[in-house]
């Protein structure tokens, strides 16, 4: 009969695949961790994990294990919910992975009334590149450019918002205005590093037109607004950014005008948490009215 425990050291390696920021994640040590996964194989005469490119993949007998270990992981989060109250309880610590424009300029303004109104909840705001993974449980709950097809999470639309091109006066004073989409190729363009772009949905320039390559590039959309801004260059931003800046000016508003989504995604077995629910709640009213 194996350990327990080893199967909550067992899925936290598989969903983080690499042994140091597991351990870590676990507050043991690699050497802990590799002698614990090494019972647990022992004791099922199966070998769960192989290494690939520095990682630990599961193998085979690795996934299925994974997909009855998360089910109890489950089974057993539900029970401590409700024998304690959690579950119920408007308390506790809710890890939110967002877009850094959308926390900058819509949540972070609407995060006091939320801290007034819900004074024990702890959320943390997560603005790393790229979106951390509610099915790994990297975070609880993540804001997300397109629905996720895998893994046991609940998703819905959040909202849509526009994103348009923009420039600042000083730069607008001192050339001439675009008129058509090809004017653009006469213009230094602001945009992402296309080798960092971790979502298709910020692929606005290829949207706008064929063969379009920002000059001035960062992957923060943050610094893509500064740069703007600061005229050295126009480029697409969500309008909820351009819009707020009074120093902008929307451009070729007749000819572009790019629609995304934001949506909600949580984990199945957190998203009858009450704090989760809170969260949610928040968050579809910060999105009420944004463009």
């Amino acid at each position: 009969m194996f350990d327990w425990d080893d199967l909550r050291i067992f899925l936290v390696l598989a969903r983080m695949r690499k042994a140091a920021p597991a351990a870590r994640a676990l507050g043991i040590d690699v050497t802990t961790l590799s002698r614990r996964i090494a019972r647990l194989q022992t004791s099922l005469n199966a070998s769960l994990f192989e290494t690939i490119g520095g990682e630990r993949r599961l193998t085979e007998r690795g996934e299925a294990l994974f997909a009855h270990a998360e089910e109890m992981e489950s089974a057993t989060l539900a029970a401590i919910g409700d024998v304690t109250g959690d579950s119920s309880s408007l308390s506790g610590q809710v890890r939110l992975s967002v877009a850094e424009g959308f926390a900058t300029w819509v949540l972070a303004p609407a995060l006091p009334a939320f801290q007034r109104d819900h004074p024990d909840i702890r959320l943390d705001l997560v603005t790393a590149s790229g979106f951390l993974n509610p099915s790994k449980r990297e975070a609880d709950m993540a804001v997300m450019l397109a629905r996720p097809r895998t893994g046991r999470l609940a998703a819905a639309k959040l909202g849509n918002y526009s994103l348009r091109l923009y420039g600042a006066a000083d730069y607008l004073a001192a050339t001439s205005k675009p008129k058509r989409i090809e004017d653009l190729r006469q213009h230094p363009l602001v945009g992402y590093v296309p080798e960092f772009i971790y979502a298709p949905e910020l692929d606005y320039l290829s949207e706008v037109g064929a063969g379009l390559s920002a000059v001035a590039r960062s992957t923060s959309i943050n610094v893509q607004h500064r740069l703007i801004a600061s005229a050295a260059g126009i480029g697409i931003l969500p309008a909820f950014i351009g819009d707020r800046d009074p120093s902008l000016t929307p451009l070729l508003a007749d000819l572009i005008e790019i629609r995304r989504s934001f949506w909600l995604v949580t984990h199945s077995d957190l998203r009858r948490l009450a704090r989760i629910e809170a969260v949610a709640g928040w968050l579809k009213t910060s999105v009420t009215g944004m463009t």
